[in-house]
């Protein structure tokens, strides 16, 4: 049997994917994923090329443009991809580059010097996975035009006419064989990258309309002359800045220019925003060992010469950048990326060039600023202080659990299995949901602990009151991987659970608590949120009964009234009740609605970009009224908080 089926193992069954086809085929290893994520990177990737053009000094204007049908307009006033024929492919050379993989002037240094995206899939890769997909090109007093469906010519570039421009018009809709769960673009996911590159890229101005919106108000216009500056006065709108206007270093060593905007504020977090060639570098890397390393030195020699930290306060390096907002942009001509989402710089010269740039730039500008310079080492001194209180915290933290005796919560029900990768568990409002949830439960991998009231506020408050909360201190003992900023206060490698699913009541008190669990975990467990170990449970809204046996469960107002209509059109007698809180369910229906692992639905909490997510929750849970008033009128129609 095993000869007959090797046998069959031929040359005939080697599958040669030609063309856009491997795209096609396995779309998620081209654009991670083909859901929204995924949809939106189309047009990161086509944006990249005019973005690239614009750091060489060929374009300033880009147009973003949301057709009615759904569809996506981008022009830019480049030079326009080439259009001659490629010497060795024999094809028009706009041709390569849009129908080809790994083809396109980003691998030759002389035409991009630096490059955002570098895998050389860009936008043939959007091509392959758009239902149709147009492109005009105005280069040397000629319109170039080429069409494609599902990747594959179905006009060859033909000339359409004389122009006096220079650039390129792409125009393409997303397969809605590919893109199974939307195809609808959100105007919002689209402006915050269109924001963050105008920010990054002051010599630019990008245009962004929605033709969809019946009134006409989805239009913005982003440049920023101010450049990385104006991107953190942006960022700390929210917050009461503690100088004048930010610091601003600029500079270049070995081919690597380098730009950085300093500002400090009167919040206990830290919010250090890197890029490299435009790309937001979340896990770091060389850049930001290297600013850490210029800052910590600086200050510290300033402090020194002026004596102003006194020998008994113990300074670290977090406590220089407790209550920083700043912005790192690196051009990198051969950027080196490593870790698991490939967003962490690996370059080691890229380290030197921005310590030496950031470490004489900040020594002037602290001698040059007596004042300010006074002011950011009280904030310091106030954060040491603040670090050595939470160390002592800690302390008290672990010596009450072990009190209490095996080391974790009296109220934490926790599960049999000890594999943190096959268990998870459960943050409930309320001691009433809790106790459904307990009997509830599968009890060999679900962990249930009971959160009494609204946790504190830790936008607002230093670290040394956050560990005093008793909800708070349940929970790091539960999660066991610590609380901080710093690899030594929190270690993801001894987290006990690898899910940890936020479950509140489906109301307005609901709401506000799930924004206090994830403002803690964003601000004080990042690492949670960053390896996609958060989630929001999703109870049903309504119970619709029609016989003593028979229910059925509506998670919003449409299905609700779907099933009703369904229900009167079978002339059946039925029941509607909407569920007030958690509390109201018993076990087995919160077991068969919310935490059945074949029925529920878990909503992955995840920060595509950290820049918006640090200016949301600065935002919403920061000490000023005003702009959160605003952000609640402006959203209050759509009644969800996407992070």
């Amino acid at each position: 049997m095993a000869k007959e089926k090797k046998s069959d193992y031929k040359a005939e069954n080697i599958q040669v994917l030609e063309g856009l086809e491997a795209v096609r085929k396995r779309p998620a290893m081209y654009i991670g994923d083909t859901g929204q994520r995924g949809l939106h990177h189309l047009i990161n990737e086509v944006i990249d090329n005019s973005i690239d053009e614009a750091m060489e000094g060929h374009c300033d204007l880009i147009e973003i443009i949301i057709n009615e049908d759904g569809s996506i307009t981008i022009t830019d006033n480049g030079r326009g991809i080439p259009v001659d024929e490629h010497p060795k492919i024999k094809l028009p050379a706009v041709e390569v580059v849009l129908t080809k993989l790994h083809a396109g002037g980003k691998f030759d240094s002389n035409t991009y010097k630096v490059s955002g995206g570098l895998h050389g899939v860009g936008v043939s890769c959007v091509n392959g996975l758009s239902s149709h997909f147009y492109a005009e090109v105005h280069r040397d007093g000629e319109i170039y035009v080429m069409e494609f469906e599902h990747g594959k010519t179905v006009q060859p570039l033909k000339v359409k006419g004389k122009t006096d421009k220079t650039g390129t018009t792409i125009t393409f809709t997303p397969d809605p064989e590919i893109f199974k769960q939307t195809t609808e673009f959100k105007y919002e996911i689209i402006a915050t990258r269109m924001r963050e590159l105008a920010f990054l890229n002051p010599q630019i101005t990008i245009l962004l309309r929605d033709d969809r919106d019946d009134d006409g108000e989805l239009e913005d216009e982003f440049h920023y002359d101010g450049g990385v500056k104006d991107f953190v006065q942006y960022l700390d709108e929210d917050r009461e800045p503690m100088m004048e206007e930010p610091i601003l270093i600029e500079g270049e060593v070995d081919m690597v220019p380098v730009e950085l905007a300093i500002q400090y504020n009167g919040s206990y977090s830290q919010n250090v925003h890197s890029y490299v060639n435009n790309i937001n570098t979340r896990e770091g890397g060389t850049h930001i060992s290297g600013f850490r390393r210029a800052l910590t030195r600086s200050l510290k020699k300033y402090a020194k010469d002026n004596n102003l930290i006194k020998s008994d306060i113990k300074v670290s390096g977090s406590d220089f950048r407790e209550g920083m907002t700043a912005v790192l942009s690196v051009k990198v001509p051969e950027p080196q990326f490593e870790g698991q989402t490939k967003t962490k710089l690996g370059n080691s010269e890229v380290q030197s060039a921005v310590e030496v740039i950031v470490y004489e730039q900040m020594n002037e500008y602290l001698e040059r600023n007596p004042k300010t310079a006074k002011t950011i080492l009280e904030k310091v001194i106030l954060a040491a202080e603040a670090r050595q209180a939470a160390k002592k915290a800690r302390k008290l933290i672990q010596r009450k659990s072990a009190m209490s005796g095996g080391g974790l919560p009296g109220k934490l029900a926790d599960c049999s299995i000890k594999d943190p990768e096959h268990s998870e568990i459960y943050l409930v409002e309320g001691d009433s949901a809790g106790g459904s949830a307990k009997m509830g439960r599968n009890r060999s991998f679900q962990a249930i602990l009971p959160l009494r009231g609204k946790i504190l506020n830790t936008e607002k408050a230093k670290i040394n009151r956050i560990l005093k909360n008793n909800e708070i201190q349940a929970m790091i003992t539960a999660l066991g991987a610590g609380v901080g900023h710093s690899e030594e206060d929190f270690d993801l490698d001894n987290l006990r659970y690898h899910k940890i699913i936020i479950m509140t009541d489906a109301d307005v008190d609901g709401s506000h608590i799930r924004t206090l669990l994830l403002t803690f975990f964003y601000r004080y467990m990042k690492p949670l949120v960053e390896g996609g170990h958060v989630y929001i449970a999703t109870p049903p809204l309504y119970r619709i009964s029609y016989t003593r046996d028979n229910i059925e469960y509506a998670w919003d107002d449409d299905t609700r009234d779907k099933i009703i209509k369904d229900l009167k059109s079978s002339r059946k007698k039925f029941d509607v009740s909407r569920y007030k809180g958690l509390g109201e369910m018993n076990p087995e229906q919160l077991w068969e609605t919310t935490m059945d692992p074949e029925t529920r639905t878990l909503q992955r909490v995840t920060v595509e970009n950290a820049a918006a997510a640090d200016k949301l929750f600065s935002r919403l849970m920061g000490s000023d009224v005003k702009p959160r008033r605003e952000f609640i009128e402006q959203n209050a129609k759509y009644a969800t908080l996407d992070i």
